[in-house]
C-alpha cells in the first residue's frame, strides 16, 4: 500500500495523540462502585402522580423452600431455566408505593423499618411528615415495620387505613410486630371492607389468602387505572406465572391461589398495569395469559406516553 505525503503527515500527527491516550488510560484507574439501583420510580396515572419506592432488597437461598412447595424439583428447575433465573437463589424486592392525588399524599405499606422507608421517600422528594394517609395492605412485618421509628410514629401527621378483617385477625394473634407497630396507631385507623374507599379514585379490593384481610387497591384517575396488588403474587415467575404453586407465606394457600387466578385474570383481560410489592423493581408490569397460567410483562415506557 502506498503512503501519500498527506497520510504520512496525518499518521505522524496521530501518533503522539494515541500515545497520550494510552498513557492516560493506563493511569486513569477508577474504583469499583458496586451494584446499585434507583431509589424510586415516578409516573403519572391520569392526574395522580405515582411513585414506587425501593425500600430494600435481599438475596435468599433455596427458594423452593418458599415457592413451588407443591411442585417437583424438576418442574421448578425447568420453569426457572425457561426464565433465565437460578434455582438456588432468589432476590426479594420491597416496594411501597406513594400516590399524590393533588390534595393528599398517600403511602401504601411501610417497608421493614423506619429507615428503609424514609430513605427512598426522601430521595423521591418527600418528608415523612408530609404523608397524610398510610394504607396497610396487610400486616406482615415487611409491610408494617416502618410504621414506628425508635418507638415513635414515623409518619407523625398521618391517618391509617386497613381492612377490618386484617386488623381483627392480628389483634387476636400473639404477634410482636402488630403490638409494637400497629396497636399504637389503632386510634388513628379507619377500617375498610371490600369496595371501601380510601379517597376519591382509590378503592379497596379484597384478595384474601396471603392473609385473612389481604387487600389490593384500585387507582382510577381520568379514565386511567392501575392496581396495587401488594403480595397477591410474591414472585414474577414462581408465583405469578404458576398461580397454583404454593407459597410458604400464604396463610390459606387454596384461597391465595384462587385470588391470584381471579385478579391476574382480570388484569390480563383489561390489559391493566399493576404494581406488585415483590416484583423486580420498579415493581410495575402487565399480565398476559400463557397456557394454564400467566406471564409477567415488565413495564417499559407505557406510563411515559
Amino acid at each position: 500500500m502506498k503512503l501519500s505525503r498527506r497520510n504520512a503527515l496525518l499518521t505522524g500527527a496521530a501518533a503522539p495523540l494515541a500515545a497520550g491516550l494510552a498513557a492516560t488510560s493506563a493511569s486513569a484507574k477508577a474504583e469499583m462502585k458496586g451494584a446499585n439501583s434507583a431509589n424510586f420510580n415516578r409516573f403519572m396515572l391520569g392526574s395522580m402522580e405515582v411513585t414506587t419506592l425501593m425500600a430494600g432488597n435481599r438475596t435468599v437461598e433455596e427458594p423452593q423452600n418458599i415457592f413451588g412447595m407443591n411442585t417437583s424439583a424438576e418442574e421448578f428447575a425447568e420453569a426457572s431455566a425457561a426464565n433465565f433465573i437460578p434455582t438456588d437463589k432468589v432476590q426479594f424486592f420491597f416496594t411501597p408505593t406513594i400516590v399524590n392525588t393533588g390534595s393528599e399524599l398517600i403511602l401504601f405499606d411501610t417497608g421493614l423499618s423506619g429507615t428503609s422507608i424514609t430513605t427512598p421517600l426522601e430521595a423521591a422528594g418527600y418528608s415523612a411528615d408530609q404523608v397524610d394517609t398510610v394504607v396497610i395492605t396487610h400486616m406482615h412485618g415487611d409491610h408494617i415495620g416502618g410504621m414506628m421509628s425508635d418507638g415513635n410514629p414515623t409518619f407523625a401527621n398521618a391517618n391509617y387505613v386497613t381492612a377490618a378483617a386484617e386488623f381483627d385477625h392480628w389483634k387476636g394473634a400473639d404477634n410482636d410486630g402488630f403490638k409494637s407497630n400497629v396497636e399504637p396507631m389503632a386510634e388513628k385507623m379507619t377500617f375498610l371492607d371490600d369496595g371501601g374507599s380510601v379517597t376519591s379514585g382509590i378503592t379497596a379490593m379484597m384478595a384474601t389468602g396471603h392473609t385473612p384481610g389481604h387487600t389490593t387497591y384500585m387507582l382510577d384517575s381520568d379514565g386511567a387505572q392501575l392496581l396495587i396488588t401488594a403480595d397477591l403474587a410474591n414472585h414474577y415467575v414462581w408465583s405469578l406465572a404458576y398461580p397454583d404453586w404454593e407459597v410458604k407465606f400464604d396463610m390459606d394457600k387454596a384461597a391465595a391461589a384462587a385470588s391470584r387466578r381471579k385478579v391476574l385474570g382480570m388484569l390480563a383481560a383489561e390489559k391493566m398495569p399493576f404494581i406488585g410489592y415483590h416484583m423486580p423493581f420498579p415493581g410495575m408490569g402487565f399480565v398476559d395469559t400463557r397456557g394454564d397460567g400467566f406471564h409477567y410483562v415488565p413495564a417499559s415506557y407505557q406510563m411515559m406516553l
